[in-house]
């Protein structure tokens, strides 16, 4: 190899480095940054039920659902709040210490941002509040949509072919 290919070789090389060490420097310092979204049975379960896509104790992460009906525990002598937050399966429980929004309260849907400070327990530094009676984080509603259908009726209903129709039908044929 002659000498100018040998150095040309050598710039691009060490370009290469300091582009990947840059990268990787710059990657690290955004790792506190970066919340990962997760409902409570992911929480627990692991996304897709795969126990390797748990969030690890000491993560930064989001966690959205709906707060438990009688768990909201409040601390006579500050500001600590703690309540049960899940989804379709288990509850996690939230801590947080800070004034929550006014529309926070029992049965509703919230996203908490925080870190996981035990396999169950998120201490929150953020509770935000849903807007409207409809309001369900999207995350949580495509799940929610897998496992629950729509009550109300829908098109089969009212033509008369939803199968309990057709159930009725066959047996009065009998």
């Amino acid at each position: 190899m002659n000498p100018r290919r040998k150095s040309r070789l050598q710039v691009i090389t060490f370009v290469v480095l300091g582009i990947a060490i840059a990268s990787g420097l710059m990657l690290y310092a955004l790792r506190q940054n970066i919340d990962l979204f997760y409902t409570p049975s992911e929480v627990i379960q692991g996304k897709e039920n795969n126990p390797n896509q748990k969030p690890e104790v000491g993560q930064r992460i989001r966690v959205g659902g709906m707060v438990v009906e009688g768990t909201v525990v409040r601390d006579p002598k500050s500001l600590k709040v703690r309540f049960d937050l899940n989804d379709i399966g288990p509850a996690i429980t939230v801590e947080y210490e800070g004034i929550l929004p006014d529309l926070f309260r029992e049965g509703q849907g919230i996203v908490a941002q925080g870190v996981l400070t035990a396999p169950t327990v998120l201490t929150a530094t953020e509770v935000l509040a849903k807007h409207d009676e409809n309001y369900v984080p999207p995350e949580l509603g495509e799940k929610m949509q897998k496992v629950h259908q729509p009550m109300g009726l829908n098109a089969a209903d009212l033509k008369g072919e939803s199968a309990r129709d057709l159930q009725e039908k066959q047996e009065g044929g009998k």
